[in-house]
């Protein structure tokens, strides 16, 4: 049987139903956030775990120039290690039919002996080579779907200038290759690049490694520290040319994940509490409008012999029933919004299967978030409501003072028409309604900034990246440094019209007890085919001795301008030495560091050579420099520019244009949902009044007036202080998304302003007509002779 205060608390439901789902949708938004980032995060966790665990992903990966076979043994020997598995790995370009640019297929060999200990392949189709089989490779399947291969298709390949055919006997993915792009790369190009596994004889014999390696992973013990062993066997390797082993961590497949892992982490608290103080707001309002009208019926139950707590009980219940639906429509949400953008992700990361799981313990915690919200929201109120005693509640509430405004007072009103003036004295008699109304619509406002802030920094970025800092048409790497006469090959190529040569190698910074691995590159002083810019967008000249470095790079390490940095070479005599920073540039993908070539040159003690080339083309013989280049013997890649841009637009720019719809929808479901509570409290609290002007003769539309000019004077006020909290959104959100790997410039264009304010104007328009069309549905008659 339904108790009176549960029938009495279903009729009022019933009355309120319309803002009842208009504080649960802005509710749902952020627990849809909330589920939508936990429910990714526990997928991507899950699946990448039990992908590195059933495939053995190696804990410590490491590379040099080479090594014979026995070192292996002497590696496994080392303290701690479990499993050592050497091999050959090499870059060599493709020819692919029906692609006019270069490819690269990254070649990485299987096991001399026996099946595959660590980073184990997993076959979608096919098979894998079989002992003593040449020609035969497994490919990976991001690049096989990107060009349509299927086992038996033939592909044409050069490696160290020999052309050879590969058949391609199967289709796989590799723990070590999740997020597969070229080194130092940080999106991917899967049109272009590729993995390629084949038999050790073969890699080893094109490479001129047979009977050593270049390359090799290792699986520790459990409780194992990893950096002795690393000290160890770098120890062990130094007359090998090795660069320094690193951890899994450091891995660029496993790196590129946990950052996107830390970024979710992060929106997985920002977003949900901002829509969650949005609907505490909004709860606080619907419920202190409520008891402001009950306030008879509240002395009644009182009277009638019901406790404070089951009249305070009575009215949390509508904080509750807010929660339950809130929180269904959210779990609702969180579902359709996650298994949208978890194939997002499968742009990005390659596992066997990435299946959508929902964390079904967010759902508690939903509940308890939005439960925790609301009782924030609405405590004040109901403890207002059951301190009131019955004899002070059966009296109606004092009149409102309706004393000239302050703007009446200093006489600035005299212009102001009669439904403004009204509007004026209602805000200044309930100061913190109007408040709490602001602060609603100034969070509303912010929201509706930061999709606009994404599509700007990405357009930003494609204009920065690819035109004012990339300003070559390709870039070519050599498979060995060469002299400056060995670049001439290049300068001759068909449609080349200038050429910069570069000298990139790898070291090890350090600064203090902090230090980095990556590579450092050497340019001409005045190059301007990949200029060096300042966070102001000003040129940076190289230094005759000291270094520039990504803004990034500095903030890791700790160091400033002016600071001295010690560079430790990874290859050759392995020079150490120390060098002052000089200027910080401003990039947004890895970490990078830059010299004066001769500079660099003399660091590591060579004459003048080159490892590659920034090159501009004649677009009219395009099509000749990309067929030669294929076949130029010593060149390992060749980066196009403009394949480089489509495959950002592909991949990051698809994929933040996800992100900025979803945000999107979420943001005007919010705006929508503060306008129209605020004007249907409005219409609720002020009915009486509003009926009885139009007894007096007021017309319909001079009564809409007064009651919708209070809210289109709060929309204007909070118009600037949203604008100014969708930018500090902005900030915080790009601030918890940078990471080492990448980055996204902070730019806001007056267009994503326009776009925030039309917006939530749209949303008062929108809920004006709503509540017009309630005021023309108002029982005059009944309204004059009661208070509800």
């Amino acid at each position: 049987m339904i108790k009176p205060l549960d029938r009495k608390l279903l009729r009022d439901l019933s009355h309120m139903k319309g803002q009842m789902l208009a504080v649960s949708l802005v509710m749902a938004c952020g627990l849809t956030m909330m589920i939508m980032s936990r429910s990714l995060i526990r997928t991507l966790e899950g699946t990448r775990d039990a992908y590195y665990q059933q495939h053995r992903m190696a804990d410590v990966f490491g590379s040099l120039k080479r090594a014979p076979l026995y070192q292996a043994e002497r590696l496994a020997e080392l303290p701690g290690v479990a499993a050592v598995e050497p091999r050959v790995v090499m870059d060599a370009t493709l020819d692919l039919p029906g692609v006019l640019e270069p490819a690269t297929a990254h070649i990485v060999s299987l096991p001399a002996a026996g099946p595959q200990i660590l980073n184990r392949l997993f076959l979608r189709t096919g098979r894998l080579p079989q002992l003593g089989e040449r020609d035969a490779c497994v490919v990976s399947e991001a690049f096989a779907l990107a060009n349509r291969l299927q086992p038996g298709a033939e592909l044409r390949v050069t490696i160290r200038g020999h052309q050879e055919v590969l058949k391609v006997c199967g289709i796989g993915l590799s723990p070590e290759y999740v997020f597969e792009a070229r080194a130092g790369e940080t999106l991917p190009d899967n049109k272009r690049f590729g993995v390629f596994w084949m038999n050790y004889k073969a890699v080893a014999i094109a490479a001129d490694l047979d009977g050593a390696f270049n390359d090799f992973c290792m699986d520790l013990s459990p409780g194992t520290e990893a950096s002795e062993v690393i000290a160890e066997a770098d120890r062990l390797l130094a007359p090998y040319g090795a660069i320094g082993a690193y951890t899994r961590k450091d891995h660029a497949s496993s790196a590129r994940l946990d950052d996107e892992l830390t970024v979710l982490h992060a929106l997985s608290v920002a977003y949900p509490l901002i829509f969650l103080s949005v609907a505490a707001f909004m709860v606080n309002a619907v419920l202190a409008r409520l008891i402001r009208l009950q306030r008879e019926q509240i002395a009644m139950l009182k009277a009638l012999g019901y406790s404070s707590w089951q009249v305070g009980w009575h009215f949390m219940k509508f904080a509750l029933v807010i929660v339950i639906v809130g929180t269904v429509l959210g779990v609702i949400g969180g579902r359709w919004a996650g298994g949208g953008v978890v194939g997002m992700y499968e742009q990005f990361f390659r596992f066997p299967h990435l299946d959508f799981r929902l964390d079904y313990s967010a759902f508690g915690l939903a509940l308890i978030v939005s439960a925790g919200a609301s009782i924030v929201g609405v405590i004040g109120v109901v403890r207002q409501a059951v301190k009131l005693p019955p004899a002070e509640a059966m009296r109606p509430e004092p009149p409102a003072d309706f004393k000239p405004s302050f703007f009446e007072r200093i006489g600035v009103a005299r212009w102001f028409g009669v439904g403004l003036r009204m509007a004026l004295r209602n805000i200044e008699r309930k100061p913190w309604q109007a408040i709490f109304t602001v602060a609603g619509l100034t969070l509303a406002t912010g929201l509706m900034v930061l999709p606009g802030v994404m599509a700007d920094s990405i357009d930003h970025l494609l204009t920065y990246q690819w035109n004012d800092v990339q300003r070559q048409d390709a870039v070519v790497f050599l498979t060995e440094p060469r002299s400056s006469a060995g670049l001439h090959a290049i300068e001759h190529l068909p449609g080349v019209r200038r050429v910069e040569p570069l000298r990139s190698v790898r070291i090890r910074m350090r600064y203090g007890h902090r230090s980095r691995k990556l590579s450092v590159t050497g340019m001409p002083r005045g190059a301007d085919l990949n200029r060096l810019l300042d966070a102001a967008g000003r040129v940076i000249e190289l230094p005759e001795e000291g270094i520039v470095m990504s803004s990034e790079l500095a903030r890791v390490l700790g160091a400033k301008v002016g600071d001295t940095v010690q560079l430790e070479v990874q290859e050759g005599a392995r020079p150490v030495r120390e060098v002052v920073i000089s200027g910080l540039i401003a990039d947004f993908s890895g970490v990078a560091s830059y010299m004066d070539i001769h500079a660099l040159q003399r660091l590591l003690r060579e004459g003048e050579t080159a490892n590659g080339a920034y090159l501009t083309l004649d677009p009219r013989q395009w099509e000749k420099f990309m067929m030669k280049v294929k076949d130029t013997p010593g060149v390992a890649i060749t980066l196009v520019k403009k394949e480089q841009l489509a495959a950002f637009r592909k991949t990051t720019g698809q994929s933040i244009g996800i992100l900025r719809s979803v945000y999107m929808t979420l943001a005007v479901i919010v705006a929508f949902g503060v306008v129209y509570n605020s004007a249907r409290i409005s219409l609720s609290e002020r009915s009486r009044d509003l009926a009885t002007l139009r007894v007096v003769g007021f017309t319909q539309r001079e009564v809409a007036g007064v009651l919708l000019g209070e809210l289109v004077l709060l929309v204007l006020v909070a118009l600037p202080f949203g604008l100014a909290f969708g930018r500090g959104l902005a900030i915080f959100i790009f601030s918890t998304l940078r990471t080492e790997t990448i980055r996204l410039p902070l730019v806001i264009t007056s267009f994503t302003y326009a776009q925030a304010v039309a917006v939530v104007l749209l949303a008062a328009v929108a809920s004006s007509l709503v509540v017009s069309r309630m005021l023309r549905k108002l029982d005059l008659v009944g309204v004059l002779k009661a208070r509800d």
